[in-house]
């Protein structure tokens, strides 16, 4: 009998699964995974609380930051996928993570990337003798079917938060309600969200990207309005068939694992109250349902970020990959208090005067000068959850550098 796809329903006959987890293959990947991405100078910052200083400049480090255990886990998948399957062709749909370096790595290994804007090879080309990863954000549910039709090996490695995410939609579809998904339309997370939403093709979704949306949703479910001119606002952003004078009256509240904890929940907040505007206490408690979705990690490093913003510092550098929804708002924080350079790694900071970084609302890397002050200064760090120690060290280090201070001085017992 056909085991159920990611999307519930009758999937056809599958490889057997291939255990690729075995103990002498993961002691042979996380050695490899090791010499990649592991930091020296991170482990000395974590052993003196997170705060180093030498020579006049003063690093303080979060005390969460970097890899997450979906991300580590999905790392580790791909390796060992390449040590088991290596006489075979492996193939990865899209970016393993938001992290271009690891990107790289992954590449290194000859896995060949099908989909982005820069496919190396396409779903059509793949035979029953090819590999497929399926990357930590997970896949829209076609594109997974189809590939299991052509009969290729799978390694899943989606993050278990997203799985949990896919579950409550799945569920909101088999109840009639349509899942209003706090994210961003484009991003693959959401894109494999919202294709879990339509449960067996009739459930609807509808994302919004903020509370500005939140509002403009809020004020139809309320009062209603324009529905071409709601259409043309959300245009790619909907489930096919989505009619806002139909599929809003029984709603309940997703969100991508990677947002804002705050910001989702006052999303959760207003579209409740619209509900309840609308039909009452009574019938709108029944027409009205959210669950917490928000990924653990992204909440610890959201958290610990808050933390060390309470301590004067003079300027805060972030790290990681800039189509990262985590590493973005990590930034977005940082921007509210102090200076914040959102950098994809060491060689951005040119030099003292003038470092190239992500600009938020440009949506585009621009150079600054008269970044770094003289020293005496303290600088904070932190880094998404797709960067690696070693990218994290290279900052760290550069920043010393910048300020007179070598890796040898960094390492030396104070």
């Amino acid at each position: 009998m056909p085991e159920p796809d990611q999307s519930g329903s009758a999937a056809p006959p599958a490889r057997p699964k291939v255990n690729i987890r075995t103990p002498e293959v993961m002691a042979a990947v996380q050695a490899q995974v090791e010499s990649h991405y592991r930091s020296e100078v991170v482990e000395r910052l974590r052993a003196a609380g997170g705060v180093i200083s030498r020579g006049g400049v003063t690093v303080r480090l979060a005390k969460q930051f970097g890899f997450c255990y979906g991300v580590e886990r999905a790392i580790d998948l791909a390796y060992a996928a390449r040590k088991v399957f290596a006489d075979r062709r492996l193939f990865i749909l899209g970016e393993i993570i938001h992290n271009p370096e690891v990107n790289d790595q992954i590449r290194t290994l000859g896995i060949r990337n099908l989909v982005g804007a820069k496919p190396e090879a396409t779903i059509d080309e793949l035979t029953a003798e090819d590999v497929v990863i399926v990357p930590a954000f997970g896949a829209e549910v076609e594109t997974v079917r189809r590939i299991r039709e052509i009969g290729c090996q799978i390694v899943d490695t989606t993050c278990g938060d997203v799985m949990s995410v896919w579950k409550r939609v799945r569920q909101n579809a088999r109840d009639g309600a349509t899942s209003i998904i706090h994210g961003k339309a484009s991003h693959e997370e959401t894109r494999a969200t919202s294709s879990h939403a339509r449960g067996d093709g009739a459930g609807h979704y509808l994302v919004v990207l903020n509370l500005e949306e939140t509002d403009f949703v809020c004020r139809y479910m309320v009062r209603g309005g324009d529905r071409e001119e709601f259409l043309r606002r959300f245009a790619g952003a909907h489930s096919p068939g989505f009619d806002p004078d139909l599929h809003l009256r029984r709603v309940g509240v997703a969100n991508q694992t990677t947002m804002m904890r705050g910001e989702t929940e006052e999303v959760q907040r207003r579209i409740r109250q619209a509900v309840l505007d609308r039909d009452g206490p009574g019938e709108g408690g029944s027409n009205y349902r959210f669950f917490d979705t928000i990924c653990g990690a992204t909440q610890e490093r959201q958290d610990a970020l808050q933390e060390m913003l309470a301590i004067p510092m003079d300027l805060l550098l972030v790290i990681g990959g800039y189509n990262s929804s985590n590493t973005t708002h990590l930034a977005e924080m940082g921007v509210t208090t102090l200076p914040t350079f959102f950098i994809r790694n060491a060689a951005r900071m040119e030099s003292a005067d003038r470092i190239r970084h992500y600009d938020l609302h440009a949506r585009e890397e621009i150079s600054s000068s008269g970044w770094l002050p003289d020293p005496p200064f303290c600088a904070g760090v932190t880094a998404g959850a797709s960067c690696p120690n070693n990218l994290i060290e290279e900052v760290i280090v550069r920043l010393f550098e910048l300020g007179g201070v070598s890796r040898e001085q960094i390492l030396a017992e104070a």
